[in-house]
Parts: C-alpha cells; structure tokens; sequence
C-alpha cells in the first residue's frame, strides 16, 4: 500500500476561494449552454422534458461534486482523479486515467473549444473558414485530403499564448480565470435578463413538442449531451495540491461552483423556451443567438457570439490550467516522462507538463481528428469517472486511518447513486456507439506497453 504524499514539491499553495472557484464555473460553462440544447429537444421532444433532462445532469454533476470534495480533501494534491484511482485500486488504474487525458481527453477537450473559438469568431470575419492548403494524404474526414483552415491556425495561437500565460505561474493564470470568468457570467446573467424580461409573450407554441428519439434511448442521449455541458466540476482537483487551505477552500468550490452553474443553465433555458417555440429551438444549431435576433435583431445575435467567444476562452484556460497537473503528477510519480515532472524555479509552474499540453492540443487542431478522438475515449471517461466515486466507499474501507476534513452527506448511497448512472451512461453508449466505445477502449491498452516500461525503470 502506498503513502500519501504530497507530489507537489516546488509548487505553491497560491490559489485562493475566488480562483477555486472561477476554475470550476468557468472551465464547466464553455460552448454547451449555447449548442446543446438543440440536440436535447431533438431527443426529448418537449421543453418539461428538456427540463428533466437538465436537472438529472445537474444532480448528477452536484452528487459528484460532493464525492470529490471528500477526496480532495483528503488528498490535496495535483491530479485529481490520478491520485484517487492511485490510492483506491493501484498505479494502472490512476495511470490508465493520467494517459487518457494527456492524449485523448482534455487535449481533445481544449482543440474542440478552440476550434468552437475559431466558429463564432468566423460570425465576424469569415474568411476564417476559408481553406489555407489541403494536404495531399488520406488523413482527413472519410480517408480524404486533410484540409487546413485560417481559423485552425487562429485556435492553435490561442492555446498556445494561454499555455505560456500559465507558464508564468500560478498567479497569473488564476488571475486572467476569475477576470474572464467574472466578465463571462456577467454576459450570461445578461443573456438570460433579456430573454425572460423582454416585452414579449410567451410564445404560442412554447409549450408544444416536435418529433423526437423518445423514450429512456432520448433521454439518455439527452442526458449524455447535457452531461458534456456540465463536464469541467472535476477540473479543480487537478490543482487541490495548489490551494491554499484546501480543507477549508476546496468543498464550497466544487460545491458552490457546480450549484451555480446549474442554476444559470436552468435560468438561460427558461430564457430560450420563453422566445421561441420548440421547433424554432431544434431547427437552429445556435440557440442563444437565434433567442437574442428575436428580440434584438442581428446586434444580439452579434452580442451572443461576443459571450461564446469570452465563455470558450475561459474554458480554454481552466482546462490547460487544470489539465497540464495530470502529466505532471504522473511524472512526479515515474509513470510518465521525466521531464514532465520539472517545476519551474522562478514561476512554481509545471513548466513542461503545461507546454506538453498545449502543445499536442494544439496539434490535435491542427489533424482535425480531435473530435472524433474525443468521441471514442467518452465511454472509457465515465468509467473511470465512476471507478472515482467508488473510490470514496473503497477508501473509507481500505484506508479507515485516512483523515478525512470533509466527508461526503448522504454516504453511502450518494456515490452509490453516481456510480449507477455513469454504469448507465456507459451501458448505453456501448450500445448505442459500440465501436466508438471499443476504439476508446483500445486507446488505453495502447498506453499499457508504456506504463509496463515507465514501472519497470521506476523499479530498477
């Protein structure tokens, strides 16, 4: 059995409640509240169920957020969920998770809100989907030439000056996380005022149906498509080694953070059913903006487009803030490559972890794979997610010693509950995306051959 340690040597405890806190809001609300609602009514049919379908992901969400929180503190060290497979079930396990989100997970993550950056931006300037060159090989869409946009190369200096912002340390991430998310909410907030207090009447056909999925299959899609608009309440963790007084600062966080996010979601979907009718929502594929040109003409649809940008950019920086303490902890532990490990004298950042990161996200832009990338390793994630809940009620069994600042309400039937829905979620994507699941699948046993070496020269 391993002891804890704290695998942060040369990292600072420099982020406080506010920047805890902005790196949950900021890096859960992204480009989902302005996209997914769409495809939920697609496979709901009605706003009540829509409605269902958002406060189950909250619950969810919120449910796990409450597991973490115990963890976390009881565990404040960078990242996350490695660290609490680590400890729950052995070295493979927290590795298998470590290795997902360096390739696949969160650098598939951060290129798709950078490209989603490089689309609203396009509203504006549209020669940014123009087609710089097209590479002669059979490695793009359907095993045609790859073709490269202006707006990828825009998306990929975006993540790059992020990465070296954060670079810089701690201090300076944080800062431009709780500026951009601040800014970001407010937008929000504002979004929501027009569309429940503008003069008009609930419209006609607001409380009508169109066709639909249906059925546990809809909502379960629904609910997988609502799930990745609440994805990012996890982010946190990855940074806990980093927070100071993590037993005090770390459960409001997660706590709060996620109940905030939740309540703007139900409020900006009370706001889009007010304005339009269930079939002017599935038959847009920008819901926010199609809201704001009813009532304010194309200045709001601009204004909406302005809000997605500043929402993704605070995404895209939570996400490389949090996610560059995956590899690094990983390296810290030798199960990944050393130099992933360095800590940076001047600026206590995981310097090589957070380039490495922003540089294959950066790549993955570039391939255009991404997406499908990130569809493949969803049904993997939520495994690993649930094996992370779980790990509260194995922990409480195999390490009783452990202390504990903060233990989960309703123990154990709350981790219990999150554990059967992500066993359904992954049910039901195995059915419904059998070989997406299993390519998922195939990408972590590609990790193996790595982690068998990378443990051997740690034995050696």
């Amino acid at each position: 059995m391993s002891e804890l340690r704290e695998p942060s040597a040369g990292l600072r405890r420099e982020l406080g409640l506010w920047g805890a806190s902005s790196i949950v809001v900021g890096t859960i609300i992204g480009s989902g509240i302005f996209l997914v609602p769409t495809a939920m009514i697609k496979q709901v049919g009605t706003p009540g169920m829509v409605f269902a379908v958002w406060i189950t992901g909250g619950l969810l969400a919120l449910a796990g957020a409450l597991a973490y929180a115990e963890l976390s503190t009881a565990m404040p060290e960078a990242g996350g969920e490695y660290v609490y497979l680590r400890e729950a079930y052995g070295p493979f396990w927290g590795f298998v998770y470590g290795w997902t989100q360096m390739w696949v997970a969160k650098s598939g993550s951060v290129a798709t809100l950078a490209t989603a950056f490089f689309y609203y931006l396009a509203n504006f300037r549209p020669s940014l989907e123009g087609v710089l060159c097209a590479i002669p090989l059979p490695i793009g869409p359907e095993g045609g030439p790859l073709e490269v946009r202006y707006g990828q190369l825009l998306a990929i200096v975006v993540i790059l000056s992020l990465g070296v912002v954060n670079y810089f340390g701690l201090k300076v991430g944080s800062g431009l996380q709780i500026t951009v998310t601040i800014v970001k909410v407010t937008l929000i907030v504002g979004t929501i005022g027009v569309g429940l207090l503008a003069p008009l009447p609930p419209h006609a056909a607001a409380s009508g149906a169109v066709a639909a999925t249906g059925g546990w299959a809809g909502f379960f899609a629904a609910l997988v498509a609502a799930l990745w608009a609440y994805d990012g309440w996890n982010n946190l963790t990855m940074v806990s080694g980093e927070v100071r007084d993590p037993q005090r600062n770390l459960p409001p966080s997660l706590i709060v953070g996620t109940v905030i996010v939740v309540v703007l979601y139900l409020a900006t979907n009370l706001a889009y059913f007010r304005v339009l009718s269930p079939g002017e929502v599935a038959g847009t594929n920008r819901v926010a903006a199609a809201m704001m040109a009813r009532i304010l003409g194309a200045p709001g649809a601009a204004a909406v487009s302005v809000a997605a940008m500043i929402s993704i950019f605070a995404a895209l920086n939570g996400s490389i803030l949090s996610g560059a303490r995956v590899p690094y902890a990983m390296a810290r532990d030798g199960l990944f490559f050393k130099a992933a490990g360095k800590v940076h004298p001047a600026y206590h950042s995981p310097s090589v972890s957070i380039l490495l990161m922003s540089g294959w996200s950066a790549f993955l832009v570039l391939s255009g794979r991404y997406e499908q990338l990130f569809t493949y390793v969803i049904f993997a994630n939520w495994i690993l997610y649930g094996m992370t809940a779980a790990s509260v009620i194995v922990l409480r069994h195999k390490r009783p010693e452990m202390p504990r600042p903060y233990r989960t309400p309703g123990y154990p039937v709350l981790p219990a509950l999150f554990v059967l829905m992500a066993a359904g979620l992954v049910l039901s994507t195995l059915v419904k995306s059998p070989r997406e699941s299993l390519l998922g699948l195939a990408l972590i046993v590609a990790g193996i051959p790595f982690y068998l070496r990378w443990k051997h020269r740690k034995m050696a």
